[in-house]
């Protein structure tokens, strides 16, 4: 008999589980696709670009919300087995609430090492293929950008020619020893700037230490400034976003990879807040199923299911700012980033505690 229960309870759970990821698909694709469509409107393409590009982001989307898709598929089906009193006939068999939510929990747990190891790999290559199609059709194509621990390089396109810079090195928003080149549209060199340092927080560079060489047919100037400032598309928060998609990054990518991807420029504290961020999300499954057993199972009364789905969605929303401040506080150096994703799943586990036992005296 417990064998059979035991099936009932995970083929109940997994079918809650596909209609609930095939809800969020559906949903995924009808937003997604009119940003698509918007992106290539003035572009000439067929609607399957935009429709397949469509197909390559959602799995990727899903994995990124899948702790709440794991809560409300709990909510769910813990609603139906109570309100079809299927949980009052496991409790006349010897199930016991505790023992029908570490069924589920460690299910959930299970499941994230599954979606770690064998489907967040092929969801990588999916996203590789979605910014590489993306990038070719995008309007800053000629724009190119190297930056990484032996410095950076930056071509960047201006109206009256382009542009070439190089730093050698850089300390978070400064770069150091830089040089910038300035071409004509037909590429002669019209001027050099050389600085010492380059603040790049902001779009409007700041130099220090200038010499500027400006060049007008066989003469040259040399100008030798304090401060000056040049106009930039990138800022330093935007060159790091180039090499910061980490949906394009699997979770064995990070594992056995993690020092070539620091040499090819990815930035090493966001590669350890990915990791991190992965290696959590096994946990967030059992926490958030968890809190869908503690707000259903503790009665066995029925009631609506209104009320429940709205307190649902209150906590997920309430999840979702938790997560979002505690990366907000990562990234503003006030907690370590490698901990950020690890604190709404200790601050939810130490409310959970409690529930927990209290269901277990039902």
């Amino acid at each position: 008999m417990n064998s059979i229960l035991f099936r009932y309870l995970l083929i109940g759970y997994f079918k809650t589980l596909l209609k609930v990821v095939l809800f969020f698909f559906c949903f995924g694709v009808i937003l997604n696709l009119f940003e698509e469509i918007e992106f290539f409107k003035n572009l000439n393409t067929s609607i399957l670009t935009p429709l397949s590009l469509t197909f390559l982001f959602i799995p990727g989307m899903l994995i990124q919300l899948f702790p709440f898709i794991v809560f409300v598929t709990s909510l769910k089906f813990f609603m139906d087995i109570r309100n079809n009193r299927d949980l009052i006939s496991m409790k006349i068999f010897g199930f016991s609430n505790f023992k029908i939510f570490l069924i589920l929990a460690l299910t959930s747990f299970i499941l994230g090492w599954v979606i770690l190891f064998f489907i967040n790999p092929m969801t990588s290559v999916m996203s590789k293929y979605y910014e590489k199609t993306k990038s070719y059709y995008s309007k800053d194509i000629d724009h190119l950008v190297s930056f990484n621990k032996n410095g950076m390089w930056i071509k960047e396109n201006l109206k009256v020619g382009q542009r070439i810079i190089s730093a050698k090195n850089h300390e978070g928003k400064i770069i150091k020893d830089v040089s910038i080149f300035n071409f004509d549209k037909e590429f002669n060199l019209m001027e050099k700037i050389s600085s010492k340092t380059a603040n790049i927080e902001n779009n409007e560079w700041r130099l220090n230490d200038v010499v500027i060489l400006r060049l007008n047919q066989n003469n040259s100037e040399e100008i030798k400034l304090e401060n000056f400032n040049i106009n930039s598309i990138y800022t330093y928060k935007k060159i790091n976003n180039l090499f910061k998609n980490f949906d394009t990054l699997s979770f064995i990518d990070l594992i056995m990879n993690y020092d070539e991807l620091t040499n090819r420029g990815y930035n090493k504290i966001f590669l350890n807040q990915s990791l991190h961020s992965m290696l959590s999300m096994p946990f967030f499954l059992f926490i958030m199923t968890a809190l869908a057993s503690i707000l259903i199972m503790s009665t066995l009364k029925r009631s609506k299911n209104t009320k429940i789905i709205i307190f649902g969605l209150i906590i997920c929303v309430l999840i979702y700012y938790l997560k979002d401040l505690s990366l907000a506080l990562g990234q503003t150096n006030r907690i370590p980033l490698s901990m950020a994703s690890w604190i709404p799943i200790i601050v939810i586990s130490i409310f959970s505690f409690a529930g927990i036992l209290q269901i277990n005296e039902k």
